[in-house]
């Protein structure tokens, strides 16, 4: 059922897109600096694209620049569960060095019931 509705979506998503896209294919020009400052800078690039182009350029261009904001947001996160994480493994491993020195099980039975599980 979920998957018939992400399908349902996705095409109601392209038929909007390409609507969008057949409403505005006029061409569009543009430049890289305003006129006056490309005057003063020698700088005249530009070009001329349909304006659908621009459209999904700048949505394009603004989930990347979220994307690599996130990233550089949760590093702090990331580094810290990391570290964490190692001392997690290394206080189990002295956990169970310190179970095995210190229990002297009576009974081989009991020894072999008290043993922790290895993973």
């Amino acid at each position: 059922m979920i998957r018939y509705l992400r399908y349902a979506f996705l095409i109601a998503l392209a038929l909007v897109l390409l609507t969008v896209a057949l409403a505005n294919r006029a061409p569009v020009a543009v430049r890289l600096l305003p006129d006056d400052l490309a005057g003063l800078t020698g700088l005249t690039w530009g070009m001329e694209l349909p304006l659908f182009l621009i459209i999904f350029a700048g949505i394009v261009a603004g989930l990347l620049i979220g994307f690599v904001w996130e990233w550089f947001r949760e590093m702090k996160h990331r580094s810290t569960a990391s570290v964490k994480s190692r001392e997690v493994t290394r206080l189990e491993r002295e956990l169970a060095v310190l179970r095995d020195s210190t229990s002297v099980p009576k009974d081989d039975v009991l020894a072999l019931l008290e043993r922790p599980k290895s993973r």
